[in-house]
């Protein structure tokens, strides 16, 4: 899948914080939406978008901890990149728990942040592949029969078809059929390309 340009979302209730990151994000050749509020970003930032929000801890209104939370319980996979002005270790830890990218200390270096915004937006693009990866495998699941998902569970785990034959009650060379259809529809070249699929797929 091909990710489109990468969007870095900054979050800031101080206007000059924000309009300077957005020059230096902007420069960087990152698009940028900025907001001054985590309800403004929760409104509306498009949690489809390809990118990653750098966000203030310690706003005015919902703090960037209690953002995270809100992103988490709507099951908003955002890599995330927390400013503060305080070094408040306790809610860096807190923070770093529940998945964050990186604590940053304002004033942040450009180095520091580019650093930092080059691992959010790895850890999307690989979330979103996942993601695509497990909606293709989902289709292909869908296409396969009650029986043809009970052969594809014994495949899986390492039966031979004698004994999915045993276990099914029928013929081994029905088995046979169904092992060549379950293949067919998984779009898997081999026994180890099929196990692959369904296990990237459950994890």
């Amino acid at each position: 899948m091909t990710c489109p340009r990468p969007m870095v979302y900054l979050v800031d209730d101080d206007e000059n914080v924000l309009k300077a990151l957005g020059r230096l994000v902007s420069a960087a050749g990152y698009e940028t939406q900025s907001f001054t509020s985590g309800e403004q970003f929760l409104d509306r930032h498009d949690p489809d978008r390809f990118g990653c929000v750098v966000l203030d801890i310690s706003m005015e209104g919902l703090d960037g901890l209690s953002v995270q939370s809100r992103l988490s319980a709507g099951s908003i996979d955002r890599p995330i990149i927390f400013l503060t002005g305080r070094g408040d270790i306790s809610s860096s830890v807190r923070a770093m728990k529940h998945g964050a990218v990186d604590f940053l200390t304002k004033p942040v270096e450009a180095e520091t942040l580019f650093s930092a915004l080059s691992v959010a937006l790895k850890r999307d693009r690989e979330a979103r592949r996942a993601q695509e990866l497990k909606k293709t495998v989902d289709r292909y699941l869908a296409r396969l029969t009650p029986r043809e998902h009970e052969v594809l569970g014994s495949i899986v785990a390492g039966q031979l078809n004698k004994q999915i034959a045993a276990k099914l009650g029928v013929a081994e060379k029905t088995i046979k059929v169904h092992r060549a259809r379950v293949m067919r529809k998984m779009q898997a070249n081999n026994i180890a390309d099929l196990v692959r699929t369904v296990t990237l797929h459950s994890n």
